[in-house]
């Protein structure tokens, strides 16, 4: 113990040697490079007092040095701020590791005290002896056990984060916008039936279906006053690596309701007076990847797995809730197929719990017609499949090409068994069929097979009506891109989609449809006849950098899009071009502008009217500010 002691002594004297060299050194060379004023006052007059104007000094010589070196330019202040952290660590790991070989130094000869005190009588005297190499080997083992504690744990630079945490990667983005929405005159005056407000809420008194007096009674979308909006948009999201291929996220982001289609919060909606708004749970997943991503399995709420160059089918921002599978192989230079597939639920029946037919659901003389009867079970599915290829013919050419097959299951609307409503709080069999969420577009029909009664006036009057969508819908998808690069870094982009719904039936929608029409007058149809389609398709050009990044970096887009009422279901189309959902047709244009490094401005104009039924046509201008981060 003694030597052991002795030696740690002469450590602390061997550091102290070259370190008083050094500040020696040091103090003569801030001496002779001292402040010139100070050198000038020396050569002048020595009476007179000299204000220097040098910067004080460290009680640490090196850091004198450091100092000094930088003040003649020889080390730039980070460079020596470098040197200075490192110094530190290495320091600090150090005295770790002396601190650790002292005290398991210290425990060892305890244990061999303890030892031979019981093994000798008493009076008996040792000296423990540990030779030099034995001490140089102990002090190498604690070092390293030390540094690679340091290393995992990340205490040997302070300001390094926990392993754990450098898993973790935080991003968002955040958008204000101007948005002005210009109607022009001819629209019909009693606006397009918002079937997405009627089932939703209680059920609709049918009276625009029945010509009644009063075509106005229906929920509308207001077509005839002009609007500016000023909306805002932020998302915050979070990506954990779990090791072994196993990714999780999260993703909160603001808007005003549930849509599946907008973050968008407009500022003084929700009450208004500066109130504060709400976060939703935007993303929030599960992913497997292989080691070289050639296979993708997710599940929870994800980014849409079908690649889809434009926002014919889908909105770009939508999520999916569910299960995919994503499988890619490139199988010889620059050419990569790729299969897509998954399962989402759409609408998940709950348990039913309280809710009843009543009075109706039961044919005459059913003994248990009147009595409690729970409605049937109706989950609503979609099913996708997409297969496709990327061909990167040569750095400054590549194309993309998908076919993509989508069934929405249990989708279409029922007409229900005959039952009696006498009130807003009565049910029928199908009322589980109806559309909860849509934005407009789609085909309805009526759910209610109403029982006529004198309560009705014999079928007509007191119409308490639910709608459900009048088609399937089982949509063919085709998806193409060509990029031109050959004047990189600007890109020549042409995007096109074309979309057809196979499970379309015109007789049965010519029987069925409520809406979509022959144009009104008054807001009556004034012919039976069904006026909508099944197809759609979208041509885009797009001009300058592939992505905005940086400042000054810029494009500019150009095309035009066509899209019949039950091409795909309106809910999860865009929700910009004419103000969101399907029956439009019409040009857009705009462009990006990059303000600074992940800042950048956008312009857009969308001019869209309507292809069947009602008069109807909207104007709309985008002009946003984005931040990404």
């Amino acid at each position: 113990m003694l030597k052991m002691t002795m030696n740690a002594r002469w450590r602390e004297i061997a550091w102290a040697v070259p370190l008083c060299a050094l500040l020696g050194a040091t103090t003569a060379l801030a001496q002779s490079a001292g402040d010139p004023g100070e050198a000038l006052a020396r050569k002048g007059d020595s009476k007179k007092p000299a204000i220097s104007r040098a910067k004080p000094t460290s009680p640490n010589a090196t850091v004198n040095l450091l100092n000094l070196m930088v003040k003649r330019k020889i080390l730039s202040e980070e460079e020596a701020q470098a040197l200075i952290k490192q110094a530190e660590d290495e320091a600090y790991v150090s005295r770790q590791a002396a601190k650790d070989a002292t005290v398991k130094a210290d425990e060892a000869a305890k244990a061999a005290n303890a030892a031979a005190s019981v093994a000798n009588p008493p009076g008996t005297r040792h000296v423990t002896y540990v030779p030099e190499i034995v001490k140089r080997q102990l002090r190498d083992d604690i070092r390293q056990e030390v540094m690679a504690r340091a290393h995992k744990e990340n205490w040997a630079s302070p300001g390094a984060y926990p392993e754990w945490a450098q898993r973790i990667r935080f991003h968002g983005d955040m958008r204000a916008r101007y948005q002005g929405s210009f109607f022009p005159t001819g629209n019909d005056p009693s606006g397009t039936v918002n079937f997405s407000a009627i089932n939703s809420g209680s059920p609709f008194d049918n009276c625009f279906a029945l010509g009644c007096s009063n075509p106005y009674y229906a929920p509308t979308f207001n077509t005839a006053q002009n609007r500016e909006q000023y909306r805002f948009r932020a998302r915050l999201g979070m990506d954990a690596d779990l090791a072994n291929g196993f990714t999780a996220g999260l993703r909160i982001a603001t808007g005003e309701n549930n849509s599946p289609v907008s973050t968008n919060q407009t500022f003084g909606a929700n009450g208004g007076n500066f109130s504060k708004y709400a976060l939703w749970l935007d993303r929030g997943f599960l992913k497997y990847q292989t080691w070289n991503d050639d296979l993708t399995l997710s599940v929870g709420r994800f980014d849409n797995p079908f690649w889809s160059p434009t926002d014919l089918v889908w909105y770009k921002d939508l999520g999916f809730d569910g299960v995919a599978v994503q499988a890619k192989r490139e199988v010889f230079e620059g050419f990569t197929p790729f299969i897509v597939a998954g399962a989402f639920p759409i609408y998940n029946t709950d348990f039913n719990a309280g809710i009843n037919l009543g009075r109706s659901g039961a044919s005459p003389g059913d003994p248990n017609a009147g009595l409690p009867h729970k409605l049937p079970s109706n989950d609503k599915w979609l099913f996708g499949g997409q297969a496709g290829f990327g061909y990167e013919v040569s750095p400054e050419y590549a194309m993309r090409f998908g076919a993509a097959y989508y069934d929405f299951s249990n989708v279409q609307g029922q007409r229900s068994s005959p039952c009696t409503v006498r009130s807003a709080s009565d049910v029928c069999d199908t009322d589980i069929r109806r559309s909860l969420f849509a934005q407009k577009g789609n085909t309805y029909r009526e759910l209610r097979n109403i029982i006529p009664d004198a309560f009705n006036n014999f079928g007509a009057t007191n119409q308490f009506q639910y709608f459900g969508l009048a088609s399937e819908y089982r949509p063919v998808v085709a998806s193409g891109q060509l990029d031109l690069g050959h004047f990189h870094p600007v890109h020549v982009v042409l995007d096109g989609e074309y979309v057809v719904n196979t499970a379309f039936n015109r007789d049965l929608l010519n029987q069925t449809a409520v809406n979509n029409k022959a144009p009104t007058v008054n807001g009556v149809p004034s012919s039976p006849q069904f006026d909508g389609g099944n197809q759609g398709w979208m041509g885009r050009v797009t001009v300058g950098n592939r992505q905005i990044k940086y400042l000054w970096d810029w494009n500019v887009h150009a095309g035009y899009k066509y899209l019949e009422s039950d091409a795909t279901i309106d809910a999860f189309a865009d929700s910009d071009f004419g103000l969101g959902g399907t029956n439009l047709k019409g040009y857009f244009l705009g462009g990006n502008l990059g303000l600074s490094e992940n800042v950048w401005a956008s312009l857009r104009w969308m001019s869209a009217t309507n292809i069947g039924g009602s008069p109807y046509a909207v104007d709309v201008l985008q002009v946003d500010l984005n931040a990404k981060f």
